[in-house]
Parts: C-alpha cells; structure tokens; sequence
C-alpha cells in the first residue's frame, strides 16, 4: 500500500490536513507535540471510474485504490539532536514512500508560530535540514560498522562503504540524499545489491517529496504562488495549495453544496483530491481496473508495467501463469454499456505479455 508521510513544523496545519483526509477525528490542540504517535488513516483514491463501472456491472461491492497517510507530529529545530520530541518522530518518516512537506503560509494571531512568525521560506529550511540531519547520523551509523564486514569477506560491503564515505561528505555539507545519488548513479545504482542496500537504510532526503502550502480561504481563491527563494527552493518537485481549514468544512457540506463552494474558490476539485492524485503521480503510479457482478475494483501499480506485471497486484500466479489478457478501455466499456456490445464492436483486445497497461485499462487475465 502506498504510504505518505505528512511532516512540518508545530501548529502548521498537519492535523487539521489529516482529519480531513481521513475523516478522522484526531485531538487539536493550539500547542506543539499535541500528536504524540503517528496518526495512521486509509484514504480511498478518488476515481469516478470505479463508481461508474459498478453500476454498469451490477457489482455486489466496489473497491477503490486506498493510500495510507501517516501524521508525524511536528518537528522543531533540534529535532535531529533529539529535540521537541526528536528522532522518535523522525524515524516514523523512513517507513513511508513519500513525504507531504506542509508549509504553513496563512497570517493567524490566534494560532501561534513556534517562531513566532510565519515565514515559510525558513520554515522548510528548519524542516530540510532536520531531515539532512537524520540521514547523515543513519548514514554515519552504518559506515562505523562496515568494516567488520568487509573483514568477514562480505563482497559488496567495500562497495557500500565507498557509497556512505560519499553519502556521508554531501550530507555533512547539508545536501539531500537525492542529489548526492544522482551524482554518483553512474558508479554505484546500475548494481542491484546496491539498490536493495539504499533500501534497507531508507534515507529521508531521497524520498519522493510533495509540498503543501497550507493558505487561508482567501489565499486558495487568489492562487497564491510561491516567490523568490522559496520558488526555487521548490521547483523541482510536485506543489499542492490548499486550506486544510476549508478542507476540513468541505467534509461537514452535502455533494451539491461542495461544489458550490469549490466554485466559489474557482477550484472544480478538491485539494485533497488533488494530493492524492499528486501522490499517485509522484510515485509514478497508475490504475487498472476489473469489474464484474462480485466487485469492481482500482488496482495500483508501477507506469509502464506488462499486462503480467500487473497481474502481480491481485496474485502472484497472474504473473507466473499469464497466458493472455482481455483488455479494454474503461471509457469504451462505459460507452458500449456491456461486455457483450463492446465484444460485438470489436473494442476488446487480447493483449500478450508484453503488452504495456495503461491507466483505466480493464483487465480480465487469462491463466
């Protein structure tokens, strides 16, 4: 299951985003450390093809794609050395595929600022730098017992302690994992033992990042952009403006008053929406579909996966023992109104194993 992180400083927003995510009542409090563990909360991925195919099917049940959001309580400056309540919370972040950095951008005298200002540009300086900060004692920690290795014989371990040497001098100078890897793919990330390596240590500057400006009402409605150094800071990652306050009413309005007020902001979706489907694409992730009188139902995997490398989703022996698969476009499904029609018209095709899926395909495997 895919699971993001959502990470930032104290009385930002994070726990207001989360329970409007998961619409989970989870304790608010206009104080730091209010969230003491992490918050865990499944959220369906919302795909209006699911709904749609249900009804043309008849099925018994539906069943969308979820991800897992985990609310890590807020980091302070230190966190790294252990302080606020430091590196418990940190260590929760190395579990999670990617990291949702919320920034908090909107003016509130009545919410303080641990800083006792709103300035989002040093505030995600605070949060980057923390998270340097682990990866370089996860980093220092595994190069000091390295050479017990090598002296045991271990083949790949002068190899991994050349990759931390690196890894350690980037991150001593406060660059992100990511950059540090990219440098040196060449030389050491073409080797597989390397990759399950970097796996295992689970650095937090190498995962995938999305930031979120967490504004006011009035901020979303005028699409606020971000500027100067904080523009840069963030230019090469995936960016979400929302109000977790607005999201958070959003939950409380019936379908049709929702989008009235999403009108109201000029917004024809909600931010929420638009972080899941953010999430999708920044771990390059798609869906496919099945669909027939038991359940219809979203299946995430990898862009760019073969029709049996799909199949692993529901069940290894799909992939083991694929012999073919009967694929159609869900929106010529729709449009056709059955399987029979659509079968009459010609718009199913049998695909083999090298057949590359693409998202919305409905996929019936054939073993």
């Amino acid at each position: 299951m895919l699971a993001i992180g959502i990470v930032g400083l104290p009385n930002v927003g994070k726990s207001t985003l989360f329970r409007a995510l998961t619409k989970k009542q989870v304790e608010i409090a206009n104080y730091p450390f209010v969230t003491i563990e992490p918050n865990v909360g499944i959220v369906e991925v919302p795909d209006g093809r699911v709904d749609r195919l249900a009804e043309l099917s008849r099925s018994k049940k539906k069943i969308h794609a979820v991800v897992e959001f985990v609310d890590i309580a807020g980091l302070v400056k230190g966190a790294a050395q252990g302080e606020g309540l430091g590196n418990k919370f940190l260590s929760h972040i190395k579990e999670v595929d990617a990291i949702a950095e919320v920034i908090r951008i909107f003016e509130d005298p009545n919410v303080i600022h641990t800083q006792n200002r709103v300035n989002p540009e040093e505030d995600l300086k605070v949060i980057e730098l923390e998270l340097v900060l682990k990866d370089l004692e996860t980093a220092t920690k595994r190069f000091e017992g390295i050479d017990k290795l090598i002296r045991g014989g271990d083949k790949i371990a002068p190899l991994q302690k050349e990759l931390l040497s690196r890894l350690k001098l980037g991150l001593e100078k406060e660059e992100p994992a990511n950059t540090v890897l990219e440098r040196e793919q060449k030389e050491f990330l073409d080797k597989k033992e390397i990759a399950v390596f970097l796996n295992e240590l689970s650095l937090l500057t190498a995962k995938k990042k999305i930031f979120v400006f967490n504004g006011s009402e009035k901020q979303v409605a005028e699409h606020w952009q971000s500027s100067g150094p904080l523009k840069n800071a963030v230019a090469d990652a995936e960016r979400i403006l929302l109000s977790a306050t607005v999201e958070d009413e959003l939950n409380l309005l019936a379908p049709e008053e929702r989008k009235e007020y999403l009108k109201t902001l000029g917004l024809e979706e909600s931010g929420l929406d638009r972080l899941i489907k953010t999430a999708y694409k920044t771990l390059n992730l798609m869906t496919f579909l099945t669909t027939g009188e038991d359940e219809t139902r979203a299946w995430t995997i990898p862009v760019g996966s073969t029709a049996p490398r799909a199949g692993r989703a529901i069940h290894s022996d799909f992939e083991e023992k694929f012999i073919r698969a009967e694929v159609i476009p869900c929106d010529k499904l729709i449009e056709a109104g059955s399987y029979a029609k659509a079968r009459e018209l010609g718009w199913l095709r049998t695909e083999g194993k090298e057949y590359i899926v693409k998202d919305g395909d409905i996929i019936e495997f054939k073993i």
